[in-house]
C-alpha cells in the first residue's frame, strides 16, 4: 500500500519486533502479515498450549501460566514480562482475551510498547456498552431503547426491565461474543437470567456489569468496518451481514449484506465514520446494529479490535486488514481515501466449531485424531491430526471463507469447501453449517437473526440420508475390526458366514447383517434394504468403493468402538455396539446421579443439601469454553450429596449432585 497522503509532523511510533498476546488462529493470521512486513514474532503460551502451532511457528515463545485463560491469556502482568523477554517493542491484542482492555492497552503504553489498537480513552468510551450508547445518543446516532444505569440491584434492573416492556435483552456492559447476554420473555425468569449474565459476564471480562435493552424481533445483525489513523482520517469498509446466530455468537458471516442497498451502505457507513472521528479514534473497529425490515438501523455496540469475520471485507475489498493495523500503529496515516475503497463480488465465512448441535450446541473438547483442510476457499486454523481440543478456551477452531463473483457463486464454493473438509475425532458443527447454507431462506438471502430457531426443524435433520449411508457405516465398521482378517481384493475361498452388527448413528440404532461373497463383495442387510457393495481400495483414512455402477470414495477414522466418517459432504459418527451392555438408567441419570456434561468450571451450586428438587430442575452451572451450561436433575426427589464447590474444575462424566427419588 502507498500513501497517497502529504507529509505529516505527526509522532511516529516506529516497531520492529510484535509480541501477539493470544493463540490459536488469532495468532498465526497475524504472524503471517507481521513476517510480510518484515516485523519479528513473539507468541504467548498456557501450559495447554506448550505444543500448539502458534508456539512453533513464532520466532521465540514465552509461557505465562497455565490453562485457565485467568491465569494466562488474561494476566497483563504476564504478557508484559513476556513481551520484555521476547524483546518485543509492540503487542498486537488479536481479538477475544484482552483485546478490548483498557487497562491491558495503558499498560502496554506505560511499559514503553506499542499497543496496536486503539488507545486506552478509545477502548473505555466505546467498549463498555453503556457509555457507547450514551456517546452515540449524544452524536444523534439511532440507538435501540433501554437502560445503562449505575444502580445494578436486581430490584433496579427488574424495574427498567417491566419500563422497557418484554422481551428484553441483557447483555454484559464490559464485552461482546455473546458472552453474559441473555434474552428474557417475562419477568418470572428474569432474576435466573440476570443471575446467569452477570456471572458469565464477570467470568469473561472481569465486570458483571450489565446493560438492558429493547428486544428487537426478527432483526438483521449488520456490522460496518472503520478504520480510522492518529492524523484525522477516517473511512469504512462497507458491512458485514453477521445475522445466522447460535447462542447470541456468530456462525455465519457474509459482504456486502443482501438486505444492505448502496443507499443503506452510504448511510450506515457516514454515521459509523463520524462516530470514529468524533473519539479521534487510531485502528480497526466495528460498530454494530440491529436493522429492521424497513430499513431502520439501530446502534448496539462498538467493538474496539479487529473481528473474527474480517477475511471476508478482505475478500471483496482486497485489503489487508492486519496490515492496515500496523501501519497505523506505526503512525502512518491511512494509505486510502473513502472513495478509494472498492468491492468486489461476495465472501462468505462459516466458523467450525467444536460442538454438539443435537444438545444445545454444546461445546467439545477432546483430541482431533484426523484434520485435512479444503483446497479452493480461505481456511484460518491452527489445527493439526493429534491436537487437543481444549475445554478452557473458544468452541470456534477454524474458518472458512470462500469469495465468488456472486453470491450464489461464494455459498456454492463454500458448501462444496465443507464437503471435502475432514474434522474426526471431536463433534463438529460441519453438517450444520451446510444445512444452513443449503436452506433456501438463506440461498435467497433472507436469514434474520430467528433464522435457526425458525427453522430448526430443518436445520437440525438427521443427517443419515439413506440405507446406503448405513450400509457404508456397516462395511466400515466391519473392515476396520481389528479381530476381522485384513481386507484383500480378489475372490474369497473360504466359507462365509453374515456378521451380525448393532450401530448407533445420529442417536439411532441399526441391526445390520454384513456378509462376504466368494467374488468379493460385500451384501450389507439393513432394515428393510440390502445393498451390494465392492471395495476398489482401502488404506488407514480412505475407502473407494463400487455400488453397482457408481465408483465412490469416503474418508474415516477408527477409534475404537467409534468410526468417523465422511461421505459426499456428511460427516458421522457411528458407534459399534454389537457388543455393548443395553444403556442403564444410570447413563441417562435416571440413577439420580448429575454427572458433568464436559470438563469445566463450577460457577455456581443452585441447590442445597436436603431440598427438595424436581425433575428438570436446574442445580448447577458450568462454566466452559467461554460459556455457562447448566445442568438439571433428571428425577424428582431429595438433594443427599453435593460432590462439588463452586470454583472447582471438573471432568466429564464426573457426579456433581447425587437426589434420591421421591
Amino acid at each position: 500500500m502507498n500513501s497517497n497522503r502529504g507529509a505529516t509532523t505527526l509522532r511516529r511510533t516506529p516497531f520492529s519486533r510484535i509480541l501477539v498476546a493470544n493463540r490459536g488462529e488469532i495468532a498465526l493470521r497475524i504472524m503471517r502479515t507481521a513476517r510480510r512486513l518484515g516485523y519479528g514474532v513473539v507468541a504467548v503460551y498456557s501450559d495447554g498450549d506448550r505444543d500448539a502451532r502458534h508456539v512453533r511457528e513464532a520466532d521465540q515463545a514465552v509461557r505465562i501460566g497455565a490453562s485457565q485463560p485467568s491465569q494466562s491469556y488474561l494476566n497483563i502482568d504476564a504478557i508484559i514480562a513476556a513481551a520484555k523477554a521476547g524483546g518485543a517493542d509492540a503487542v498486537h491484542p488479536g481479538y477475544g482475551f484482552l483485546a478490548e482492555n483498557e487497562r491491558f492497552a495503558q499498560a502496554c503504553v506505560d511499559a514503553h510498547l506499542v499497543f496496536i489498537g486503539p488507545s486506552a480513552q478509545a477502548i473505555k468510551a466505546m467498549g463498555n456498552k453503556a457509555g457507547a450508547k450514551a456517546l452515540m445518543q449524544a452524536a444523534g446516532v439511532p440507538c435501540v431503547p433501554g437502560y445503562q444505569g449505575d444502580d445494578q440491584s436486581d430490584a433496579a434492573m427488574l424495574r427498567e426491565a417491566e419500563t422497557i416492556d418484554f422481551p428484553v435483552m441483557i447483555k454484559a456492559a464490559a464485552g461482546g461474543g455473546g458472552r453474559g447476554m441473555r434474552l428474557v420473555a417475562d419477568g418470572c425468569s428474569f432474576p435466573g437470567a440476570l443471575r446467569s449474565a452477570r456471572s458469565e459476564a464477570k467470568t469473561a471480562f472481569g465486570d458483571d456489569t450489565v446493560i438492558l435493552e429493547r428486544a428487537i424481533t426478527n432483526p438483521r445483525h449488520i456490522e460496518i468496518q472503520v478504520f480510522g489513523d492518529r492524523h484525522g482520517h477516517a473511512i469504512h469498509l462497507g458491512e458485514r451481514d453477521c445475522s445466522v446466530q447460535r447462542r447470541h455468537q456468530k456462525l455465519i458471516e457474509e459482504a456486502p449484506s443482501p438486505a444492505v442497498s448502496p443507499q443503506l451502505r452510504a448511510q450506515m457507513g457516514a454515521v459509523a465514520v463520524a462516530a470514529v472521528k468524533s473519539l479521534a479514534y487510531e485502528g480497526a473497529g466495528t460498530l454494530e446494529f440491529l436493522l429492521d425490515g424497513d430499513e431502520n438501523f439501530y446502534f448496539m455496540e462498538m467493538n474496539t479490535r479487529l473481528q473474527v469475520e474480517h477475511p471476508v471485507t478482505e475478500a471483496i475489498t482486497g485489503l489487508d486488514l492486519v496490515e492496515l493495523q500496523l501501519r497505523i500503529a506505526a503512525g502512518e496515516p491511512l494509505p486510502l481515501r473513502q472513495e478509494d475503497v472498492m468491492f468486489a463480488g461476495h465472501a462468505i465465512e462459516v466458523r467450525l466449531c467444536s460442538e454438539d448441535v443435537s444438545h444445545d450446541f454444546m461445546p467439545q473438547s477432546g483430541r482431533m485424531a484426523l484434520w485435512q483442510a479444503p483446497e479452493g476457499v480461505r481456511v484460518e486454523h491452527a489445527l493439526q491430526s493429534g491436537a487437543e481440543i481444549s475445554p478452557f478456551y473458544d468452541s470456534m477452531i477454524a474458518k472458512i471463507v470462500s469469495h465468488g463473483a456472486s453470491r450464489e457463486q461464494a455459498r456454492a464454493s463454500l458448501i462444496v469447501g465443507l464437503e471435502q473438509t475432514v474434522a474426526f475425532g471431536v463433534t463438529t458443527n460441519q453438517g450444520f453449517l451446510m444445512s444452513c447454507l443449503r436452506h433456501p431462506v438463506f440461498a435467497r438471502g433472507e436469514a434474520t437473526t430467528a433464522f435457526i430457531a425458525r427453522h430448526r426443524d430443518d436445520l437440525f435433520v438427521q443427517r443419515v440420508r439413506s440405507s446406503q449411508d448405513v450400509a457404508l457405516a456397516a462395511l466400515l465398521i466391519f473392515v476396520t475390526n481389528p479381530h476381522t482378517p485384513a481386507w484383500r481384493s480378489g475372490r474369497s475361498l473360504g466359507p462365509s458366514f453374515p456378521v451380525p452388527l448393532r450401530l448407533e448413528i445420529a442417536d439411532a440404532l441399526h441391526d445390520v447383517e454384513v456378509l462376504r461373497e466368494r467374488d468379493g463383495s460385500y451384501l450389507i442387510e439393513t432394515t428393510g434394504a440390502s445393498h451390494r457393495l465392492e471395495i476398489d481400495a482401502i488404506d488407514a483414512s480412505t475407502i473407494r468403493f463400487r455400488a453397482g455402477a457408481m465408483m465412490d470414495t469416503a474418508r474415516f477414522h477408527r477409534d475404537g468402538n467409534a468410526l468417523h466418517f465422511l461421505h459426499r459432504g456428511v460427516p458421522l459418527l457411528v458407534h459399534d455396539l454389537t457388543l455393548a451392555m443395553p444403556q442403564t438408567a444410570a447413563a441417562a441419570g435416571g440413577d439420580g446421579k448429575v454427572r458433568a456434561q464436559l470438563n469445566g468450571r463450577v460457577v455456581a451450586v443452585l441447590v442445597k443439601l436436603g431440598e427438595t428438587v424436581a425433575a428438570g430442575q436446574a442445580v448447577m452451572t458450568l462454566e466452559a469454553m467461554k460459556m455457562e451450561h447448566v445442568h438439571r436433575a433428571a428425577i424428582a426427589g431429595t438433594v443427599t450429596a453435593i460432590d462439588v464447590a463452586e470454583g472447582e474444575q471438573v471432568t466429564t462424566g464426573r457426579v456433581v449432585v447425587e437426589i434420591a427419588a421421591a
